[in-house]
């Protein structure tokens, strides 16, 4: 049975995973020695850290305690998120007491700068001005240590737990331009050219702004999280015992009766049990128009009512309503690592090391071999401060939280980063038949055998979910059906049952030809209705054929538009089903296919997926069914409708919420920008380094714009990822 728009569990591990909220991470080399951290922890047998997410996933046995004390003695802290927390709120909150308390400090910070920087500023326009040394060193002082503070805090921490990170780069490099300066007054020299008291000023409160912009930015990535869990009312009303009576919407139990008056959110999926009003699905389907909703229909919960008054049977509740499985898939997404990620954890382990020795090589250089010391220790500091492992560690998190929040909107529910890379290299996609290009509510346009046959056939399918099964069963509606014995499922071909102490076969050609059933005397009838694309169904009683039905199931609006996208895309598509060569092509022409694999077993769908993978293909597999499963999983990626059987969702990668074909191309364009930015982002964070480094090296940067550089550097790249958010459907 159809389960709803929703996609399974995140994990396929057998092995239990918990998931922390961490705090106290800078930068990409945080992030990458967590998980080595965590990797040593006894029973951890896998841990991803994302540092824009600010999660830890640890799979394995484990326990949290242990977990949470190798994180707090790495230098950071972590907070468990039991299974149903909600942890947003609690994160809005600390970010924004830290976000406050950044911003009180930065205006004290550049309040207490500009005057230091005031000869930089004035210099041109040939003004000779400069604070007396002691006057500098009192106003850089509470810049270095009242508003410096969190980057000691965050060095310490760092080298404490045996590594090093941005903290350490930005406290070694002011802290030395502060200390030289304060030596050279402390000799007598106020007014001497050697004080470096607004470098590190300038460093602190430029790299301080850098952060705060960066969090905000980073707040705004994950604004998709937010928009979602807003749409879950808190409370709900419920009929108890003839009253309505309001209660937490957690406490809603399945088969409750919910009244939801006009304007209000559905607070659980269910099922209307009387009324008329519409549905304003857009944030969670991606669907703009509303959707009316009358006696029977589905709702979701987080979708807004229209204006009629409605009673709905729960059917899902709490953790399992569709708002909160798409936002646990969300959040998976965004806290999932891409393959490329790897790279950048490489570099960032030896990141602070490397960046450290070239500092040194700088100073001595500059000492050494060109006789100039001071314009040495500037070299070096400059180089220590203008390194940014930040945006290295910002670059693909960032493109991947936005990307998947921006599909989200859309209805297109992206697994993990992994999934989200392969839709970016597809190049071929195969399509299921019914229930992906097709309605998969077939209908029965005409039968032989008459209606004892009908009632036969009908009763014979009464275990079997299958969309033809259920045609037949409707076209039956009103006779009186018999009790099914020794019912069996033959998986691509029908079904075998006895009724009322008959044998009955209902299904192909192929099984009447494995059970010796001469249907021939059919043969006509069939090939005329499968060139109308029509499915025809053989029956057989006692093992003699004994009539036919013919099942039409209409071809979704958007799928002929959905093949065109693929192709303006450059992605081949390619029917794949086991339904009759005849009734395949039928559909296949009407969407515009000309590829077609037809008269495919289940089993052997997963065959032609591996067959298309060897011929150079990267396939990506779309489906509805139990029987698409295997298929999905064996393809590059798995793409099912939303519309379809959990077992299918849990073996893709995407889910279209709607189950609408033409979210197809949006996919894969949405993919694909979203991996243009996050190489335009690897490309600045790489490129800015390799240029910064020498710059700085070569004494061509000073302190105060090397920390300019680096504060922009982690800034540019997390605007860039938010400009994804411009992304329009094709």
């Amino acid at each position: 049975m159809a389960a709803g728009p929703l996609a399974a569990p995140l994990t396929a591990s057998l092995s239990p995973s918990l998931e922390f909220r961490i705090g106290g991470m800078t930068c990409a080399a945080c992030s990458t020695r967590l998980e080595k951290v965590l990797g040593r922890v006894p029973g951890v047998e896998a841990a991803s850290v994302n540092l824009a997410a600010e999660r830890a996933t640890i799979i394995g046995l484990a326990g949290a305690a242990e977990l949470v004390v190798a994180v707090e003695k790495a230098g950071f802290t972590a907070h468990l998120i039991a299974d149903g927390e909600d942890p947003t709120s609690a994160e809005e909150a600390d970010q924004a007491r830290d976000l406050a308390d950044q911003w009180r400090w930065f205006w004290v910070s550049a309040a207490l700068t500009l005057p230091l920087v005031a000869p930089m500023i004035l210099a041109p326009f040939g003004i000779d001005w400069m604070l007396a040394g002691g006057w500098q060193w009192l106003l850089a002082t509470p810049v270095q240590f009242g508003a410096g503070w969190r980057f000691y805090r965050g060095a310490w921490a760092s080298l404490r737990g045996g590594a090093g990170n941005m903290d350490v780069l930005v406290a070694l490099g002011s802290s030395a331009a502060y200390g030289m300066s304060a030596w050279v007054v402390t000799q007598g020299h106020g007014g001497h050219g050697d004080l470096y008291f607004e470098g590190a000023a300038a460093v602190v409160t430029l790299v301080l702004l850098g952060k705060i912009l960066e969090t905000r930015a980073k707040r705004s990535a994950a604004g998709a999280i937010r928009a979602l869990m807003k749409l879950r009312p808190d409370t709900a009303r419920v009929e108890r015992d003839g009253h309505v009576v309001e209660i937490p919407a957690s406490a809603v139990v399945a088969g409750d009766l919910v009244v939801v008056r006009p304007g209000e959110a559905f607070p659980v999926d269910g099922t209307v049990q009387d009324g008329e009003s519409q549905a304003d699905e857009s944030l969670i389907t991606g669907e703009s128009l509303p959707v009316s909703k009358q006696t029977g229909d589905a709702v979701v919960a987080g979708a807004i009512n229209g204006d009629g008054l409605l009673r709905v049977i729960a059917t899902r509740v709490g953790a399992d309503s569709t708002i909160s499985r798409i936002i646990r898939m969300v959040q998976g997404a965004q806290a999932s690592k891409a393959p490329v990620q790897k790279l950048v954890d490489r570099v960032s382990a030896i990141f602070v090391p490397v960046v450290v020795a070239i500092a040194a090589l700088s100073f001595l250089g500059w000492a050494l071999i060109g006789g100039d010391a001071g314009q040495g220790f500037a070299a070096a500091v400059a180089v220590l401060v203008v390194a940014c492992p930040c945006a290295l560690g910002l670059a693909t998190p960032t493109g991947i939280m936005v990307g998947t929040g921006v599909a989200a909107r859309h209805g297109i529910l992206i697994k993990d980063a992994v999934a989200l890379e392969r839709a970016h290299h597809t190049n071929l996609v195969v399509f299921d038949k019914t229930g992906t290009l097709t309605e998969g509510h077939p209908a029965l346009v005409a039968s032989e055998g008459g209606t004892e046959l009908l009632r036969l056939a009908a009763s014979a399918q009464a275990g079997s979910e299958h969309p033809l099964a259920r045609a037949v069963r409707a076209a039956a509606t009103g006779l009186d059906l018999a009790p099914v014995t020794a019912f069996k499922a033959l998986p691509g071909r029908g079904i075998e049952a006895m009724v009322e102490g008959r044998a009955i076969l209902v299904g192909s050609a192929r099984l009447m030809d494995e059970r010796a059933v001469d249907w021939q005397s059919a043969n006509d009838a069939m090939r005329t209705h499968e060139e109308l694309g029509r499915t025809v169904m053989l029956v057989a009683l006692d093992g003699r054929l004994a009539g036919w039905l013919a099942v039409a199931d209409p071809v979704k609006p958007s799928a002929r538009a959905a093949v065109a996208g693929l192709d303006s895309l450059g992605v081949k598509a390619v029917l794949l089903t086991g339904d009759n060569a005849r009734a395949a092509a039928a559909v296949a022409g009407q969407v515009g296919i000309s590829m077609v694999l037809a008269e495919v077993l289940p089993e052997g769908k997963e065959a032609e997926i591996h067959r298309l993978q060897a011929d150079g293909h990267v396939v990506a597999m779309v489906g509805d069914g139990v029987n698409d499963a295997p298929a999905l999983a064996a393809a590059d990626i798995g793409i099912a409708m939303g519309t379809g059987t959990d077992v299918a969702m849990q073996a893709a990668g995407i889910t279209l919420v709607k189950g609408d074909p033409a979210l197809l191309p949006a996919a894969f364009s949405l993919s694909r920008a979203t991996y243009a930015k996050i190489r335009q982002n690897l490309f600045w964070a790489f490129f800015y380094n390799l240029l910064a480094l020498p710059l700085a090296a070569a004494g061509l940067l000073s302190p105060t714009i090397a920390g300019a550089a680096m504060a922009f550097s982690s800034v540019s790249v997390v605007t860039n990822s938010l400009l994804l958010r411009r992304w329009r459907m094709p």
